[in-house]
């Protein structure tokens, strides 16, 4: 009867003593936990974002526009979804069409009155100094005006778009 109660007390310290933990690497004598980047699908890639402004997330998709005026700017869609990101060095064309997940730091661009405002202020210099036409004009106008409209509808002070400042990306698996 002792053995089995030895053995108990035995196994419950064992079991009780094992934890699952992040992997961790010493470096120069200190442990440091490694954190793996969170996957975000682009389905809820705008309704999570806000949890990750100014933090690595990692999104997949297929590459569904590279901008062509510098380079430095791809769409990436999913049938439920899609992410502008934005990058510092140009983007190679050939991926047009690829499948990639890629790697960024999530960004909140607000957009409130006050930004509202610049933006008619923009367009009205814009347009008086032969810029853009009356089409454009009106077009930027219209644009502006669709975001006061979404604030107000929504009852808030201000429109919150994210896009991804890349880091890094892989052909999808």
């Amino acid at each position: 009867m002792k053995k089995i109660v030895f053995l108990l007390i035995i196994l419950t310290f064992i079991i009780s003593c094992k934890t699952e933990s992040k992997p961790e690497v010493e470096e120069n004598s200190q442990i440091v936990k490694i954190e793996e980047t969170p996957v975000v699908a682009l389905a809820e890639f705008d309704t999570k974002a806000s949890e990750y402004v100014n933090k690595e997330v990692e999104v997949k998709g297929i590459v569904d526009h590279v901008c062509k005026h510098g380079g430095k700017k791809i769409l990436l869609v999913t049938d439920g979804g899609d992410v502008h990101i934005n990058s510092d060095e140009r983007f190679d064309e050939a991926l047009m069409g690829s499948e990639i997940a890629v790697k960024g730091i999530v960004v909140e661009e607000r957009i409130d009155e006050s930004y509202c405002l610049k933006m008619d202020e923009d367009n009205i210099k814009s347009h008086s100094e032969g810029v853009s036409n009356k089409e454009q004009f009106e077009a930027k106008k219209k644009h502006v005006q669709q975001y006061r409209d979404q604030m107000k509808a929504n009852n808030v002070d201000h429109i919150s778009l994210y896009s991804l400042k890349y880091v890094s990306h892989i052909e999808a698996k």
